[in-house]
């Protein structure tokens, strides 16, 4: 058979998904590359052993298995290199300790994840490193915000829980030339709707654990750097000893091959449910960045491809001593809806959103912010539990 590379450089998301990360001539025409687990790796001289002058030299540095995950990640990403971590956190704080030195200044939007905040202002502040958080709307005008020693501006579109948008490329711009490195949590959106790299971010990063996994199974993280930043990123794996399992790349590669026609179906049926959300009366505001109504629509139309399945709204509640009453009572009515963190697998989840580390990105006034991960379930069935949810809110106190 002729080389497949150069048919799946102009392929389709779904070719490319299904046949990149594995060359089966490699493995006796086995489709799926291997489980190779390893720790120790034999030299055949001592003369190799020094040099390392061999494509294996130890587990943590890599294995066949992981590489294919490794090479797929980067066909995906536009990438120089992908390194592999145990956690979705971990793909954020690896960077941020390989980029940034006691007496930095990093800037790092409101609407961040909030355990990347709780490493912010903790470990990261320990460490000697100041760190201020900003507006995800202020664009271009960050510029305002870069000091002498700022070495790191993170970015998370669309933001955790509220999904606010930002204009990355605009920042990405300001942030270089000023030498600052620029990240991306971009486990929303995928390599498949959004690329930051094209957009000037300098290190993406992707929560594996969702979307690539899938099956609500597996913890990883996966980070991929541009040429420029790759030696850097790649060495502080090393040095920290942070390296993601053969067994648990093995089973992110069989989730990429059905990620895109996941997240068709994810993307589909979220819209459903937030367009008829948007019409409940029960409901003040649904933050989705794909509705014509949401603040941040515009950027996300002219940067983004396409939508995933998580999105919150605020349940309408007129009386603040009824807040958490009624969103508890929403919640224990559900029945397909699990109430559990995480999200991108094929079970739907509900969640009550805590905004009190905010500082920019306040809590609504109308009410509870409730989030939803739309799984793979039949709509009808979905509005159904939601209004058996919204039945039991309007009960509290009537």
């Amino acid at each position: 058979m002729s080389d497949k590379r150069d048919f799946l450089a102009t392929a389709g998301v779904n070719t490319r998904l299904a046949h990149t990360g594995n060359v089966p001539s490699d493995y006796h025409g086995f489709v799926n590359p291997p489980i190779v687990r390893a720790s120790t790796v034999l030299f055949a001289d001592a003369r190799t052993m020094e040099t390392r002058a061999q494509t294996y030299t130890y587990g943590t540095r890599g294995t066949p298995t992981t590489d294919a995950l490794c090479a797929a990640i980067d066909s995906l990403e536009g990438s120089a290199g992908t390194i592999l971590v145990p956690s979705g956190l971990a793909a954020v704080t690896v960077p941020f300790l390989a980029f940034l030195s006691s007496g930095d200044h990093a800037l790092i939007v409101d609407s961040v994840y909030f355990p990347t905040r709780n490493f912010c202002n903790t470990m990261l502040t320990r460490m000697g490193v100041t760190v201020e958080y900003y507006d995800p709307a202020i664009g271009a005008g960050i510029e305002a915000l870069i000091r002498p020693n700022t070495r790191l501006v993170h970015t998370e579109a669309p933001g955790s829980n509220t999904f606010e948008m930002q204009d990355i490329s605009a920042i990405s711009g300001v942030a270089h030339k000023h030498g600052c490195v620029v990240t991306m949590d971009n486990t929303w959106a995928t390599p498949l709707y959004f690329k930051p790299l094209d957009h000037g971010v300098d290190i993406s990063i992707h929560a594996a654990t969702k979307y690539p996994s899938g099956h609500s199974d597996i913890l990883m993280g996966t980070v991929s750097a541009n040429a420029k930043h790759w030696e850097q990123l790649h060495e502080a794996t090393i040095t920290l000893g942070i390296c993601g399992s053969p067994d648990d790349s093995y089973q992110i590669l069989r989730g990429l091959r059905t990620m895109g026609v996941r997240l068709e179906r994810h993307q589909e049926s979220a819209l459903n449910l937030a367009r008829w959300l948007e019409e409940h009366e029960d409901v003040a505001r649904v933050l989705h960045p794909a509705l014509p109504s949401f603040p941040g629509h515009e950027v996300w139309k002219r940067d983004f491809t396409g939508a995933s399945g998580i999105f919150s709204f605020v349940l309408r509640v007129s009386e603040p001593a009824q807040v958490k009453a009624r969103a508890h009572a929403f919640l224990d009515a559900l029945s397909i809806f699990g109430l559990g963190y995480s999200w991108g697998g094929y079970e739907s989840l509900a969640l009550v959103v805590g905004l009190s580390d905010r500082t920019i990105c306040k809590q609504p006034t109308e009410g509870p912010v409730i989030r939803l991960q739309i799984g793979l379930e039949d709509v009808p069935d979905l509005r159904r539990d939601l209004e058996a949810g919204f039945a039991a809110a309007a009960a509290v106190g009537a």
